[in-house]
Order: C-alpha cells, then sequence, then structure tokens
C-alpha cells in the first residue's frame, strides 16, 4: 500500500507540521508513505521535492508572486492578502512519478501558487482514491481559509467580505463554481481533524455529498513529552520562582489569533491582582511587532520565531499554562503540543479546541471573546486549580487521542476501506 501526502511545504506552518507528523507516523507503524511538496526546507527520509532545480524553485516562487500580485486588485485591504487564495496558477504533478505510482492520493494545504484549480482537478480525475485532509476551510468555500461570521459557503458563495467590491459574480463566486465542477467529478473522502470542521464541511454546498471522517492529526509522544520544569527553565533562562504565562503563535499580529482579547485579559488581572502580576511573566513565541509586545503589562520573555522543536518542548515543560485566544482554529498544533507536555490550556471554546481540552481537567474553556472569562481561566489555572491534575489530564489526553499509534491506526483503516 503506497499513500502518497502532498503538501506546499515540509515546514513551517501548521499543516506543514501536521502532514510530516503523519507520514513520519504512518511510516513508523509499516506504510510505505511519502510527502511530496513544492518547497523542500529539510532533509528528512520520505519527504520529497517536486523538483530541486535553481530553475523550478524560481518558477515556484514566480507563481507565488503571480497570485499574490493578481489578487490585489481584488482584496478588500491588505489585512486579508494571505487570507484567501484564488488558486489561478499552480503546476500539474498528475505525471509525477510519485503520484503515479502511489495507490492513494492524500492532500493536505496546496495552496500559494503550488496547485491551481485546474491542476487540482488533474489529481482529483486521476482514477486514484483521494483522501484530502482539512487544515482549514478553503476546500469548501469560495477562497477564503477561514469564513469568520460569514456562512455563504452554505449555498454559494458571493458579496465575499475578503474582497473590495463584492458581489453576486464576484471572485468567490467564480472560484466556487470552479470547484464545484472539478469536485463533482471526483469520489473525494473529506478527513475534518476536528468534529467542528466536519459539521461545516458536511454542511457546505460543495462537499455536502462527500464522504466523511473525523481524525486528529498525530504527534510524537515520546518527543513532545513533560520534562523537569527547573532544568527547562534554566536552559531557557527563565527565572525559577515566577508563574510563567505561555503563548504563541506563526503570526501573534493576525486578528484571528484574539491578541486583543488576550491583552484586556492580562490587564484585568494586572489591574485588579497586583500579586499575581508581581508572580507571574509572560512568555512569548512567533512572529511578534514590538508595538504589541510593549502592551503586555506582564514582564515579557520573548523567543521569537521557534524553529527548533526541542526548545518548544523547553518552552511548555517551563511553563504553567497555555493560552489559546484564537477566534477561530481547526485542532491547533500548539494545544496539542501543550498537552503532550503535560501543560494545561486556556483557550476560548471554539473550533476544535472543545475537542481537545477539558473543562477543568486540562485546561479551562472560557466564554468566545469574552476577555474577563479568558482573565478567570488564567487565574483558576494558574493559582486555583491543582496543578498536578492538570498536568496528568493533559498528557493522558494526548497519548489517548493523538499518539502517532493511534492516528497512523486511524489513517490505516481508512485507506485500506478505499483500496477494497
Amino acid at each position: 500500500m503506497k499513500i502518497l501526502q502532498i503538501n506546499k511545504t515540509d515546514a513551517g506552518g501548521g499543516a506543514a507540521v501536521a502532514a510530516n507528523r503523519l507520514n513520519r507516523a504512518l511510516r513508523n507503524n509499516g506504510v510505505e508513505s511519502k510527502l511530496l511538496v513544492q518547497d523542500l526546507r529539510r532533509d528528512e527520509e520520505g519527504v520529497y521535492a517536486v523538483d530541486k532545480g535553481f530553475a523550478y524553485r524560481q518558477k515556484a516562487f514566480a507563481r507565488f508572486a503571480w497570485e499574490r500580485l493578481t489578487f490585489l486588485p481584488y482584496e478588500r485591504n491588505a489585512s486579508v492578502r494571505f487570507a484567501f487564495s484564488p488558486a489561478n496558477t499552480g503546476i500539474d504533478i498528475s505525471q509525477h512519478p510519485l503520484v503515479q505510482e502511489a495507490d492513494v492520493i492524500h492532500l493536505h494545504w496546496v495552496n500559494q501558487g503550488f496547485l491551481s484549480i485546474e491542476t487540482l482537478g488533474k489529481l482529483l480525475s486521476s482514477g486514484k482514491p483521494i483522501v484530502w485532509t482539512q487544515h482549514d476551510m478553503w476546500s469548501f468555500t469560495g477562497g477564503c481559509h477561514y469564513a469568520g461570521t460569514c456562512f455563504e459557503f452554505l449555498e454559494f458563495c458571493s458579496y465575499c467580505p475578503f474582497l473590495k467590491k463584492p458581489g453576486k459574480k464576484d471572485l468567490s463566486a467564480q472560484l466556487f463554481a470552479k470547484k464545484r465542477k472539478i469536485y463533482n467529478e471526483s469520489p473525494l473522502s473529506i478527513v475534518a481533524c476536528s468534529k467542528w470542521l466536519r459539521t461545516l464541511s458536511q454542511e457546505s454546498k460543495l462537499l455536502r455529498r462527500k464522504e466523511f471522517y473525523n481524525i486528529p492529526n498525530p504527534i510524537d509522544t515520546s518527543f513532545y513529552t513533560p520534562r523537569n520544569r527547573q532544568e527547562a527553565r534554566e536552559r531557557l533562562q527563565l527565572p525559577q520562582d515566577k508563574k510563567l504565562l505561555l503563548f504563541g503563535a506563526a503570526n501573534v499580529n493576525d486578528p484571528r489569533k484574539g491578541m486583543r482579547y488576550f491583552i484586556e485579559a492580562l490587564s484585568i488581572l494586572a489591574e485588579n491582582f497586583p500579586l499575581v502580576k508581581e508572580e507571574t511573566e509572560l512568555v512569548v513565541f512567533g512572529k511578534m511587532n514590538a508595538e504589541t509586545a510593549k502592551l503586555f503589562p506582564f514582564k515579557t520573555h520573548s523567543f521569537k520565531f521557534v524553529s527548533n522543536p526541542d526548545t518548544l518542548v523547553d518552552l511548555y515543560s517551563a511553563s504553567d499554562c497555555y493560552v489559546l485566544p484564537s477566534l477561530q482554529d481547526n485542532l491547533p498544533n500548539t494545544v496539542m503540543e501543550s498537552l503532550a507536555c503535560g501543560t494545561p490550556v486556556v483557550g476560548f471554546s471554539i473550533g476544535g479546541v472543545p475537542e481537545m481540552v477539558t473543562h477543568n481537567q486540562s485546561g479551562y474553556l472560557a466564554e468566545v471573546k469574552n476577555s474577563l472569562s479568558l482573565a478567570t481561566g488564567i487565574y483558576e489555572a494558574l493559582f486555583i486549580a491543582d496543578q498536578e491534575m492538570l498536568r496528568s489530564h493533559a498528557r493522558q489526553k494526548a497519548l489517548d487521542c493523538y499518539a502517532e499509534k493511534v492516528v497512523a491506526g486511524q489513517y490505516i483503516d481508512l485507506y485500506k476501506s478505499l483500496l477494497k
């Protein structure tokens, strides 16, 4: 059984992390799985670039730039520039040797100049079983990756809030129609990482007639495991005598990541509980501008972008609590990593987070967009709850639901059913 995972890149972004982890989990469980990417950034067994040549890499960047440039006249403003993918340019990989030899083609995140609607259609019409794991909402919208409060995708995308001139026949409507055409010709099997995304997908006009499966992303629980807290803090040069609150994202300035509510929650704690401010410090990793950092009312330790997984495990292990104030998210890798390292999670009850965090057992679920509720959750996790109980439940959740063997087994069963 030969499985080919397809993703834009092997590193950078949640989908790349998830695709790489699944490829590794399958290989560790006896499956001949390979990962094919446009942008190869690491040297790892079982991961291949479409082409390693310099000319190809130049063309790949040109496709990415072209897609962004052609979207400029349509975008509402710069804030949505990477929140919408028109998929108007891409490469045809349908004749690639790895595609040709595969028994099952497994799609992940294929945007930003990798696959266009036309080249995606060629893969879908290959006659091979196609599995598509959803890492966001793009597969069933007219171009946006997260629809926010818009539900046009339930019937037909149009009047798109991401566009400068929304209308009945706008860019989202055109892309929606193209997707409907290529989807109708393919027996797609859709995997939603969270029940939240599965529900939206099943209700969408584009995918409601497809086969659906609910399988989470895997994580290596032998690597992402609790470490000695004092030793982790020493390696990271973090204080031993403080409560440490961890926060991180690929781009913490993304409005969808809820930074506004996080800062408000911290301000509530700092203004009303001086002792909390005195005893607690903030640890942040991810892309963040200097202006945002100045808004934190707590002393802050910034690690910027962390590419070393070993450092990530130390960060989780060193911290007393991880906070995820996202307003819309699927099955966040950071939550999974935190749980695996035995670190409780506080976040809004959105997306796939309630499936991951058990309220008052492995963390705290706050009311959506309620800064006071988020502040309450942080306070309880740091100062009220039984820390050992929280950490134990967090670790056990990761072992029961997200361990490589557990998730690989679910995918193996799916692949076998498609090949019968």
